[in-house]
């Protein structure tokens, strides 16, 4: 996906935290007070936690919040709102927008805006699909709604692209993709994810619980190769209040910052501030 001849962003990070909430379990038809308290903790707890390390450094980040959310931990996201943080669009109960038909995926998506205009007065300008997982529809939706980016997909590392729609799967053939849409792309991988790490949901292929060091050193070694390598482009860390939040989370994520900190010519923003950034130095079917 990269252009060497496209005008390429500085080295930026994007520190997104998904602030899933109750949502996240009731998506997963998980209702016991135990699972939920989970959801309960990241809002009550890691939001705070969270919001006073970036407020001590100056870090304006993106908050991909689903409407539920919204609706259920009001003063929470009032707070995230009122620090100055980007808030985006995560579906409004966390559905996977591969369970949804055309006309309830559209109705997700626009209850969710509504829940977001509300309490920023402006509809989001970004969209991050829950699980990362879209249909051949999404990004056609999105951009006939307005959106300026999706960040879901993984055709890339860190380089926007222009996102497509209507790809196709036939059987007895090869892929066919679909048309590109001005739709700028920032691109997620579950390396740069806390939730695969530590997060526990009781599936043989799914045990977390590793250590910060752990992580440390694959985010490390991710950042070195983005920075040195590349040189160019943006560092999408994603994270989720009720698993960063945590104590010793909190420690790894002071560590990382303290040590990305430290190379010279890096800058944060937020993802609607690089989306713009990088449309208008490629403009769309240019």
């Amino acid at each position: 996906m990269t252009d060497p001849f496209r005008p390429a962003l500085p080295p930026t990070i994007c520190l997104t935290f998904d602030f899933d909430a109750l949502s996240v379990w009731l998506a997963m038809g998980q209702k016991s007070p135990g699972v939920l308290s989970r959801g309960e903790y990241g809002a009550v707890v890691g939001v705070r936690r969270i919001l006073d390390r970036l407020r001590a450094l100056d870090i304006k980040a993106t908050w991909f919040i689903p409407g539920h959310t919204l609706e259920t931990f009001p003063d929470e996201c009032w707070l995230i709102h009122a620090d100055g943080h980007e808030i985006a669009h995560h579906n409004y109960c966390h559905e996977n927008p591969r369970t949804l038909g055309p006309n309830e995926e559209r109705a997700v998506l626009e209850r969710g805006s509504e829940c977001i205009k509300k309490l920023t007065g402006e509809y989001p300008a970004g969209f991050r699909a829950p699980g990362w997982d879209i249909t051949s529809r999404t990004i056609g939706c999105l951009h006939e709604m307005g959106f300026q980016y999706d960040s879901s997909l993984m055709a890339d590392d860190f380089e926007p692209y222009y996102a497509r729609t209507g790809d196709r799967q036939p059987e007895d053939g090869p892929f066919l993709f679909g048309e590109r849409v001005p739709v700028v792309e920032l691109p997620v991988d579950w390396c740069l994810d806390d939730w695969p790490y530590f997060n526990v949901n009781w599936e043989a292929h799914h045990v977390g619980l590793r250590t910060g060091a752990d992580v440390f050193e694959v985010w490390r070694q991710e950042f070195a190769f983005f920075f040195r390598g590349l040189g160019r482009g943006v560092f999408t860390l994603t994270m989720h209040p009720q698993v960063i939040g945590r104590g010793h989370r909190i420690l790894l994520l002071d560590r990382f910052l303290e040590w990305v900190n430290g190379h010279e010519g890096i800058r944060f923003c937020t993802m609607r501030e690089v989306a713009e950034e990088w449309r208008a130095a490629n403009p769309f079917g240019h």
